[in-house]
């Protein structure tokens, strides 16, 4: 039985405000980052500030549109929003437009758009609807790979696009499986395998394979139940075939842009004056916003005040180094405020997908919480050094209508999912 009392405002205001802050303290360094210390023109829309503008008027729409379907509506879609996403995917290769060397977006005059970001939308939809229905058992092995396939053609089709960034954010729907019943095998052979793969390229397949050795016959030893040989033979083999096949991958498939961008985050390049060269050329963006981010201090320099990025010292930091205009002109304070604001957003949904009544809202609660950490671990990792450099926005923070309509339909979905349960007895 549905109440009828105000039944479409019993939304979650709560994440609503979050999201909206979000966006507002977003769009002020994105107009930091696009100053150049002359008088602002609100009016130029050849600046990203004001795009920015349009972008978020045009969200606030989508957002109407969205709350105004009924909830049952994107279950019932989930697989046509998949299908359509996949081909608009696969229609890159013919139309799309290729973007600092990414084939990402599909141009229509001076607007673009950017299919990969819908995507995660329409795959986590589609994963919620796989298994929360009645003849799926995640525990069962033919469930689980037909879930991973659903998963691994978004992630495949990105990939071959050369946007790797939007490709690892596809593991954050292990944990969303991992929730709904997955073996935790799944997450320790994930853990085992980022590690081996570290393990091979900062000390090579050879002595990882040694180690992997050693490791099994000391486990085969003290442990009380002991791992019969051929299964040990079959671990080893595999620990070796993945350390030498990381190795060829690293030496053998990735360009050389990429290839130094792993080997300065896992110091593996002796050389110092390659090393310096290395820092002067591909990693100028990341030097730079340390830079910026460290001049900051605890309270910022103020509001358009900051001279790096005023001097637009770090290139694109409207979009992917938006946090290192946080970090010099708002300081410590302004950069832990946006930690802030994205856990507690983080924390939110999670509590609120713990609290809906079908599968299917709570599965693709976990979806929108994974996607959003990934995508917020992922970019202030990159701004700060701490992981390897790779393109990936801050979500409702960057600058760009494809991301933030994105990160919208994404939050809103489950808005609207969720107000479906406060609206129910």
């Amino acid at each position: 039985m549905v109440r009828e009392t105000n039944r479409y405002f019993k939304f979650d205001w709560v994440t609503i405000i979050l999201f909206l802050l979000l966006v507002a303290f977003g769009w002020l360094n994105i107009l930091s980052a696009s100053h150049t210390g002359t008088e602002i023109d609100y009016f130029d829309f050849s600046q990203p500030f004001a795009k920015q503008i349009i972008f978020i008027f045009l969200t606030l729409i989508l957002i109407i549109l969205l709350l105004a379907l009924d909830a049952k509506f994107y279950e019932r879609f989930s697989s046509v929003f998949y299908i359509l996403s996949m081909l608009s995917l696969v229609g890159l290769f013919i139309f799309g437009k290729n973007v600092n060397g990414a084939t990402s977006w599909y141009a229509i005059g001076s607007f673009t758009i950017q299919p990969s970001e819908f995507a995660k939308a329409a795959t986590a939809l589609a994963v919620a609807k796989y298994i929360s229905d009645l003849n799926t058992d995640i525990k069962t092995l033919k469930d689980q790979l037909r879930t991973f396939m659903i998963i691994l053609i978004p992630a495949l089709l990105v990939l071959l696009q050369n946007d790797t960034g939007s490709t690892v954010v596809y593991g954050a729907f292990f944990f969303v499986l991992y929730r709904e019943g997955l073996p935790k095998i799944y997450l320790i052979i994930g853990f085992l395998v980022v590690l081996l793969s570290i393990l091979a390229l900062k000390f090579g397949a050879i002595s990882t394979t040694i180690a992997a050795i050693l490791a099994v016959i000391l486990l085969h030893f003290f442990r009380k139940r002991k791992y019969p040989i051929l299964q040990s033979i079959f671990i080893i083999t595999v620990s070796a075939a993945l350390s030498f096949g990381v190795q060829f991958f690293y030496e053998s498939i990735l360009k050389p842009h990429q290839q130094d961008r792993i080997s300065l985050w896992l110091g593996l390049e002796k050389d110092p004056e390659k090393l310096e060269e290395m820092k002067r050329t591909f990693a100028y963006n990341l030097n730079e916003s340390e830079k910026a981010i460290s001049s900051g201090g605890f309270t910022g320099k103020g509001f358009l005040e900051g001279t790096r990025t005023t001097g637009k010292f770090v290139p694109e930091q409207h979009t992917d180094y938006i946090f290192s205009t946080v970090g010099e002109e708002w300081g410590f304070l302004g950069t832990t405020l946006v930690v802030i604001l994205f856990v507690l957003l983080i924390l939110r949904i999670l509590h609120l997908a713990e609290l809906q009544k079908s599968q299917f809202s709570r599965a693709y609660g976990y979806g929108v919480a994974a996607i959003i950490f990934m995508h917020f671990m992922i970019n202030i990792g990159m701004v700060m050094g701490l992981i390897p450099t790779i393109g990936i926005p801050l979500p409702m923070f960057s600058y760009g209508g494809s991301g933030l309509w994105a990160f919208t339909i994404l939050l809103f979905i489950f808005i609207k999912l969720d107000s479906n349960r406060i609206n129910e007895w």
